[in-house]
């Protein structure tokens, strides 16, 4: 049975720093846990092959992090019914294909959507060098399922994201995914067994272990970096978007994509279900955050 967040236990949870020595192996791997190769129209040999390698921006949400840290007791979540609901990221500069990133993340604030109802936890984490030099910033909301009725604010603050325009698209991508995508993805930190194990899938209320809305997002950036960046992932400098349905291995992710003066709005859809999985969708081109 659901219950209201704690939230005095969730401010008080730590969130461990995550220090991340990376190398072409893991770029690799990962640009494969986003679906990297599976198009056979689509050449992605430089997210694939360590000679002249391209990492994609999008790795930087995955690096600093220490797994799915709402799986963790301590923090007070319900994790198995927990969700994905908004993931933004800001790039301060494009990544290398090798490095060691530190990761510090915390909790910023607390939505409450009345008794029974969601709960929503918005996270921030900051990617930095050993330095200090400021690599990328990464906001994440969580939608915690029955968690609501604690008391406090009823939104987030912040601006929304905005909603696609009402004219057809001026860019339409469709690339696969694989019945493995969900266990490949695992392998760079998120180990949720929503995504790999059916018994606890089904215990969340879903058909079958999903896609992780990451590996999702990261489909969508790489239709991003084809239809308007001419190949080149160093130029995708942000992206944000909101989760609104389930995306499970082997579906086939449409993205239409609208440039409006230099600003990339996006949607993706499941093409066999005719579903939008990713909506609110925006990206920005060479316009790097400064520190």
């Amino acid at each position: 049975m659901s219950r209201p967040l704690d939230v005095k236990k969730l401010l008080g949870y730590a969130i461990p720093q995550a220090t991340d020595d990376y190398d072409p192996r893991d770029a690799i791997i990962y640009a494969l846990g986003v679906g990297a190769g599976l198009d056979p129209e689509t050449n992605e040999i430089d997210f694939l092959y360590e000679r002249q390698l391209q990492v994609l921006p999008t790795m930087a949400l995955v690096l600093g992090t220490p797994g799915f840290w709402p799986m963790d007791p301590s923090c007070g979540l319900d994790w198995i019914n927990t969700l994905h609901g908004e993931q933004r990221l800001r790039l301060f500069r494009s990544l290398d294909p090798t490095g060691t990133l530190l990761g510090e993340t915390s909790v910023t604030d607390i939505a409450d959507k009345g008794v029974g109802k969601l709960a929503l936890v918005r996270a921030e984490k900051r990617l930095k060098t050993l330095s200090g030099t400021l690599v990328a910033e990464a906001t994440e909301t969580w939608v915690v399922r029955g968690a609501g009725g604690f008391g406090g604010d009823r939104e987030l603050p912040g601006a929304p994201l905005p909603a696609v325009p009402i004219r057809a698209p001026d860019f339409v991508l469709t690339l696969p995914t694989s019945i493995t995508q969900a266990a490949t993805y695992r392998l760079s930190g998120d180990r949720n067994p929503l995504h790999i194990d059916g018994v606890i899938a089904q215990r969340a209320g879903l058909q079958r272990p999903l896609l992780h809305g990451l590996s999702t997002l990261g489909v969508a950036a790489r239709a991003l970096i084809h239809a308007c960046c001419n190949g080149k992932a160093a130029s995708l400098s942000s992206i944000a978007a909101r989760f609104t349905a389930p995306v499970y291995p082997r579906d086939t992710i449409t993205t239409e994509i609208w440039n409006v003066s230099g600003t990339l709005h996006f949607r993706s859809s499941v093409t066999e279900r005719q579903l939008v999985v990713i909506d609110h969708g925006v990206a920005t081109i060479d316009a790097f955050a400064k520190p």
